[in-house]
């Protein structure tokens, strides 16, 4: 098996006393099944043949996966069951993607969640099955490990605070100096809850979309959304989908915007995700706002190319790909010459990118990863397209609907 090198975007900045991990998360892990190229949904009694299909550890996976392909070094604690999709999902994260999983545990009868997502070329459907962890997550995971960050999702039914006598997991994190970065699903009540907002006393950043900013602030903009989130994190950002993120980093005064590039999508699954790792990457990278609202945003534009959810999370192999690719072409576009000066940042960077740096996954249960296995091109040509039956992408795409980087929310169990 080919050695493939590991690029380390913080190396500069790391110390021998520093924490364990550059990011902790902790969830709920699914079996993804996901359908793509689907005509449209099915009705009742109706098959429909699809022309993509991938498998891959899902829910809070997509999370661990994205920000260990970017260079952290992540862990994860879930729940595991013992059946043969738990199976996959531990091998996949643990020896595959190289996440730790020392706070995991596995658990003998409780079987694997699963969701099957059904994808159209307008929205997509999903269908959840599973029950809830065997153990709360803080008795799972006892004393957390020393991090840099973590990354939590706030929800109306979960408070990240435990109680006088035993503190949340999340709350014994931040005592140890983690910062945590939060995110929020959709609402399906409607009633968009303030009470929620007040777990942002503990967090350092807020990364909601557009839609979910504007109901918990009772705003009627992103930007007013953004400037009143400012008072509750030093770190807010508010994803707008076509029209790109916005973010306040009222730590360094900075205020950013950055549009969403011009890339087809595929499938949405994970983009969020791998958007919020990004941000959590080019904070603890001291990255300049623009910079990092940039980069999350060509990191989930990558992802949703290629279908699979957690496994198409870009690697730095794909990142410079597409930017060796960027620099190849000459034509000269007025939005091309944009995205050059955009992302001119990253010609401090790729050059110390390894050439046998790893790439996206293979979204199959069926075979194993092409990360740390294949024989990788080199740059400048990009990696050759998956042989998904799908239409293919160029490297300089014709004007379409740009990308939304906004997550997908899961009905949980």
């Amino acid at each position: 098996m080919p050695h493939h090198e590991h690029f380390d975007p913080l190396a500069s900045t790391r110390t021998a006393d520093g924490p364990e991990l550059d990011v902790f998360v902790c969830g709920t892990v699914f079996l993804d099944i996901i359908f793509t190229g689907l005509s449209h949904l099915p009705a009742a009694g109706e098959e429909v043949w699809c022309d993509g299909m991938g498998s891959a550890p899902g829910g809070i996976a997509n999370l661990a996966v994205a920000s260990q392909r970017l260079g952290l070094r992540t862990g994860l604690a879930a729940a595991f069951s013992d059946d043969v999709y738990g199976d996959f999902c531990w091998s996949t994260l643990a020896e595959q993607e190289n996440v730790d999983l020392s706070r995991s545990r596995r658990f003998e009868g409780w079987h694997t969640p699963v969701t099957v997502s059904m994808a159209e070329p307008e929205d997509r459907a999903m269908v959840t099955h599973g029950h809830d962890a065997p153990i709360d997550p803080t008795a799972m995971i006892g004393p957390p490990p020393t991090a840099s960050a973590a990354i939590v999702d706030l929800s109306p039914d979960t408070s990240l605070r435990g109680t006088p006598e035993q503190p949340s997991w999340v709350e014994l994190a931040r005592r140890q100096g983690t910062r945590l970065f939060a995110d929020v699903g959709y609402d399906p009540t409607g009633g968009w809850d303030q009470a929620v907002l007040d777990s942002l006393q503990l967090c350092y950043a807020f990364t909601p979309n557009a839609l979910e900013a504007m109901a918990y602030t009772r705003t009627t903009s992103p930007y007013e959304a953004m400037y009143a989130l400012a008072d509750h994190v030093p770190l807010a950002v508010v994803t707008m989908g076509s029209g790109g993120a916005i973010a306040l980093d009222s730590a360094t005064g900075e205020e950013a915007s950055v549009p969403a590039l011009r890339l087809t999508a595929l499938d949405p699954t994970g983009a969020g995700d791998v958007f919020g790792a990004s941000i959590v990457l080019g904070t603890l990278a001291r990255w300049p706002l623009a910079d990092r609202l940039a980069f999350a945003s060509l990191s989930s534009a990558l992802a949703v190319q290629q279908f699979g959810g957690s496994l198409a999370a870009p690697g730095w192999g794909d990142i410079a790909d597409w930017w060796h690719a960027q620099r190849a072409q000459s034509n000269g576009t007025a939005y091309h010459q944009a995205v050059l000066r955009r992302y001119a940042f990253l010609d401090e960077l790729i050059p110390r990118v390894p050439v046998d740096a790893g790439r996206r996954a293979r979204a199959t249960i069926a075979r194993r990863s092409d990360v740390g296995s294949a024989t990788l091109p080199e740059p400048p040509g990009p990696m050759p397209p998956e042989p998904v039956p799908a239409e293919p992408v160029p490297a300089e795409p014709v004007p379409a609907e740009p990308v939304s980087a906004e997550p997908v929310p899961r009905s949980q169990p």
